[in-house]
């Protein structure tokens, strides 16, 4: 579910100090035999008391200390060891309080390395106990509170009685939840308010909380984050009475019935105040946050396992709930996030995931003003998904979907099978596939990149590529489905320079080669024989610039050659000028039918299929025709098989 609770911790460590005769060891042996002991010993042994015995459901380590017993060192030892440490006094001696800020505290942060520190929430939670209550008819509680502006690690401080048995119970919860549910990273006490931290994380929480972006929080919205953090509905006598009491210290903390974020703040600031952390707490961890108010690595990056040759792609609900980001933070409904808009959305995140104003434009489809459409905005998160999925992961507990799909973000994610499967069964069950651009600098593979993201390709002539932007990402209709397709723009300066394997490692390679250049194919061929010609990558080779005067290579075969001797398709001659998009639909179409290669090529060759009118440039025709000779070839095969069986037979 992704909820994260104080319980998922191992244990509590309470360690007790004081100065000699304040009760320290009455106090642990009268909670565990609930009755006051007569023969006290000089120290009590380490209890651990059982977690469904304790509030928290915690199990709990409760530890004493004997100067008497136990040298200085050992004393250090243990500091460090505690989660918490309860200084206690005895209420009838003023010199056993005087103590607790001459000796005990500064003790205390001297061992655990904390003397010198002064943010909030990085020394160990201190509580203050009074033993021996029974003693005197006054309380040293006033006294007690002048120590705890001083020392901000002092989470509380109680009086009790080892003798009568009063508030025993009530110590050791409060040393519990000083340590499960701290108020020094909430809570700044000499200024009343809450910490930076803490503020920033409810701003983020209430962001995401706000489903319709106006703002505020209705009571439907109230509603829904009541159920996600505490499993239960919110009363609507409760909700009036809190909108009450937000209206009459805050002004402007309710508006037209819906709290405010000013008025969301100040609940929790109440909350805290009047020794209600643990509501806080629960709010802080069902949104992922830990004791530190940063966000755990568990909930921003939940394991997900990935088989060798699968690949990552958006679930339905993944993208179901994108689209809904989208359009929550589309304010003017144009079908496109300005960068204001992107910026916003964004907001509950420690930065957006990608660059708007280059990535965005050069990666993604976008409208005519370079702001990233629905569509676009789908397939830049399709993008990341594939080759970042971790990534994916984090943003989407950033965004809250932990908390709006209640689940994890795994559920956001579909793992492919195999690519094996997929080549065994002659069929891609993705629907993200992607093509490795290969060639050399100057061929036109930017620009070939480019075109697949504008409508119209010639806008695109005589632009210079400068960018570290290499992936280009749309989706093409692939025999009536739609796919997505990345281009991932990859220089070879040398044709003798090696590619790294996740250089070379695709659904499909698109070899380019600028046909106006005599000396532009001999690197596309020796990529190809070196890197391709014994992979079962489908490969196609293109010619750029075909709208330029054709020139013969100089290399020992021409590229038509080439590709017959090594059965390929002819090459694709491709002009930013034509404007055809052919070249997408085939290539996504041969990474979704990898070991159909070769019946393309039969099919290409057939020119009875020519006279027909069959060999055209529309891929569904051309895709089918080259299925059924695929086809036709299997059953002739199937054929002759029976007829040989046939044959030996009838000898």
């Amino acid at each position: 579910m992704g909820q994260y609770t104080a319980a998922q911790r191992k244990n509590v460590r309470i360690l007790l100090v004081g100065d000699a005769g304040v009760g320290k060891t009455s106090l642990i042996l009268s909670l565990v035999s609930e009755e006051y002991p007569e023969d006290v010993p000089p120290r009590a042994e380490e209890i651990t008391i059982p977690a469904n015995v304790t509030p928290e459901q915690v199990p709990t380590n409760i530890v004493d200390f004997s100067s008497v017993e136990q040298t200085e060192e050992a004393l250090n030892a243990e500091i460090n060891k505690a989660h918490v440490v309860c200084i206690v006094y005895a209420v009838d001696d003023d010199d056993s309080l005087d103590r607790i800020t001459s000796h005990w505290l500064p003790l205390v942060r001297s061992a655990s390395g904390t003397e010198g520190e002064s943010q909030q929430g990085v020394r160990k939670p201190i509580v203050l106990v009074g033993n021996k209550i029974d003693m005197i008819d006054y309380s040293t509680i006033d006294s007690v509170l002048a120590i705890m502006e001083d020392y901000p690690e002092i989470e509380s401080c109680v009086e009790c009685s080892a003798k009568t048995l009063h508030n025993i119970s009530e110590m050791f919860y409060y040393a519990q939840k000083a340590v499960l549910h701290p108020t020094s990273p909430l809570y700044i006490m000499d200024e009343q308010d809450l910490t930076p931290a803490c503020k920033k994380s409810l701003v983020r929480i209430f962001k995401i909380c706000d489903i319709d972006g106006d703002n505020l929080l209705n009571d439907y919205e109230l509603n829904l984050f009541q159920r996600r953090c505490f499993n239960t509905p919110l009363q609507p006598q409760i909700l009036d009475e809190v909108k009450a009491v937000i209206q009459k210290n805050v002004p402007d903390g309710i508006i037209n019935d819906a709290v405010t974020l000013k008025g969301f703040l100040f609940l929790h600031c109440l909350f805290i105040q009047r020794g209600r952390n643990e509501t806080t707490w629960a709010v802080l961890r069902r949104f992922g946050y830990n004791d530190q108010l940063e966000m755990c690595q568990d909930y921003l990056r939940p394991a997900l396992k990935i088989p060798p040759g699968s690949s990552t792609e958006l679930s339905h609900r993944g993208q179901q709930f994108l689209i809904a980001v989208f359009e929550r933070y589309d304010r003017d409904g144009d079908g496109a996030l300005s960068p204001d808009e992107h910026k916003m959305l964004f907001s509950t995140c420690p930065m957006a995931p990608w660059s708007y104003s280059t990535d965005i434009r050069k990666s993604c489809p976008t409208n005519d003003g370079g702001w990233v459409t629905l569509h676009g905005w789908l397939c830049r998160w399709t993008l990341m998904t594939l080759i970042d999925v971790v990534k994916t992961l984090e943003y989407l507990a950033y965004l809250g979907f932990n908390v709006h799909e209640n689940d994890s973000q795994l559920a956001a994610i579909h793992v492919t099978r195999e690519r094996r499967i997929d080549l065994a069964k002659r069929q891609s069950s993705r629907s993200v596939y992607k093509c490795h651009v290969i060639g050399p600098k100057g061929s036109g593979k930017t620009g070939l990149c480019r075109g697949f993201l504008i409508e119209e390709m010639s806008k695109l002539i005589g632009k210079e590529f400068k960018t570290n932007v290499v992936h280009c990402i749309n989706s093409v209709q692939v025999y009536g489905q739609e796919k997505h397709l990345i281009l991932r723009d990859i220089d070879v300066r040398h044709a003798l320079d090696p590619l790294q394997p996740q250089e070379v490692n695709c659904d499909v390679a698109c070899l380019v080669y600028d046909s106006s250049n005599p000396r532009s194919f001999e690197y596309v061929a020796r990529i190809y024989i070196k890197y391709y010609a014994e992979s079962k990558i489908p490969v196609i080779i293109v010619g750029t610039k075909c709208d330029l005067d054709e020139r013969r290579q100089d290399y020992l075969m021409q590229p038509s050659e080439f590709c017959e001797k090594y059965k390929l398709l002819p090459p694709h001659l491709f002009s930013l000028k034509t404007n055809k998009k052919e070249l997408y639909t085939k290539l996504a179409t041969m990474a979704a039918f990898p070991r159909f290669q070769a019946a393309w090529i039969l099919f290409y060759k057939h020119s009875h299929l020519r006279q027909f009118g069959l060999m055209t440039e529309d891929p569904a025709l051309w895709w089918k025709a080259g299925l059924g000779v695929a086809a036709a070839t299997v059953l002739g095969f199937i054929v002759l098989k029976a007829f040989n069986v046939g044959s030996s037979h009838s000898h």
